[in-house]
């Protein structure tokens, strides 16, 4: 009886001594993990890497990759290549962002639409927070509120009077829906109890058209869409929607401070990678964005579009994004806006 006694403190010794040493394998492979991961990042990009913008050429969100793609090139000598794959509201261009392999080949470059789409549209093929990787908010691009001129108003609190006064005759535009601009307009109405009508376009240049010829009223754009007709005398620009005024407007109250405490909105402009994208290399891309924004070429493009680099880090971005995703949900749930 002795022997097979004996024999099962043999295999049981063994088996023992082939898990431990299974166990030394994982935790060495896991101690390894992020040296490797440092490793490929010193050694990042090495490659040719994808920029993908999901709308056409020649917007706003175009222009942003485009200004970064150039900027990492000639920071780190190795081409960046801007891919426009444009349709349904940018969740094409998104979606195969999410299913690239998350080796610092592919990057994403959208605007703040990004964590707004998911609340307009259902069955979109990915999760905007739990299938990318937070790199950095690049740029904030203010918008400022402009009426027509021949509306009888000169500040915030007209009107919001006149509005009160006519409810739903005064309308605004904007250059879709759910877009900043359009969210703009909602979360005044909410904040100031007033009825406004949207009116929304395809595209800024049509719904400002409107506004210069005074079919609508109001519209909260663009500094630099709208900057030439407010120098022109044709808009009336009346406040900033952003918490601090602009130094370039010093002299355009923000709208918070103008009666309506605690609004804010702009529209942003950032870069994600593809789900399980090593911290290393998150940050190494972030640390080239920075350099980017310092640069003279790139503060004069982004400027020239009214932008404000920013260039947060992929924690602080990773907060920032997901707060703005929960605010812009019950922002289109208390307005209750649809999608096209």
């Amino acid at each position: 009886m002795a022997l097979p006694f004996g024999r099962a403190i043999i295999g049981a010794t063994t088996k023992g001594t082939s898990m431990t040493a299974a166990r030394r394998a994982l935790l060495g492979a896991a101690l390894a993990a992020p040296a490797l991961a440092q490793a490929q990042a010193q050694d990042w990009p090495g490659r040719s890497v994808r920029v993908i913008v999901p709308y056409p050429p020649g917007g706003p969100t175009d222009i942003v990759g485009r200004v970064t793609a150039a900027g990492l090139q000639a920071e780190l000598g190795s081409s960046f290549v801007v891919e426009n794959r444009a349709g349904a509201g940018g969740s094409i261009g998104a979606g195969e962002a999410s299913r690239a392999a998350p080796d610092g080949a592919t990057f994403l470059v959208n605007a703040s639409a990004h964590v707004i789409t998911p609340h307009l549209m259902r069955g979109l093929p990915f999760d905007a927070l739990a299938d990318f990787t937070p790199v950095t908010e690049i740029v904030k691009v203010p918008l400022i509120l402009v009426v027509n001129e021949a509306l009888p108003v000169r500040n915030v609190q007209e009107l919001i009077a006149l509005a009160k006064a006519r409810p739903g005759r005064i309308s605004y535009a904007s250059s879709s829906i759910g877009g900043a601009p359009h969210l703009a307009g909602e979360l005044f109405k909410l904040m100031t109890r007033t009825d406004l009508t949207h009116i929304p376009y395809r595209g800024s240049g049509p719904a400002l058209q409107d506004l210069l010829g005074g079919t609508v009223q109001v519209m909260f754009d663009s500094l630099a869409s709208s900057a030439e007709h407010v120098r022109s005398g044709r808009l009336r620009a009346i406040a900033v929607t952003t918490t601090q005024r602009l130094p370039s407007h010093p002299e355009l109250p923000t709208i918070a401070e103008a009666g309506v405490p605690g609004y804010e909105m702009s529209t942003w402009y950032a870069m994600w990678g593809p789900k399980n994208l090593p911290p290393a290399l998150a940050a190494r891309m972030h640390q080239a964005v920075a350099k980017v924004c310092q640069r003279e070429d790139a503060r004069a493009r982004f400027a020239s579009m009214g932008a404000d680099p920013i260039a947060s880090t992929p924690a602080d971005f990773a907060r920032f994004s997901a707060s703005e995703y929960e605010r812009f949900g019950r922002l289109v749930r208390d307005a209750d806006i649809k999608g096209e």
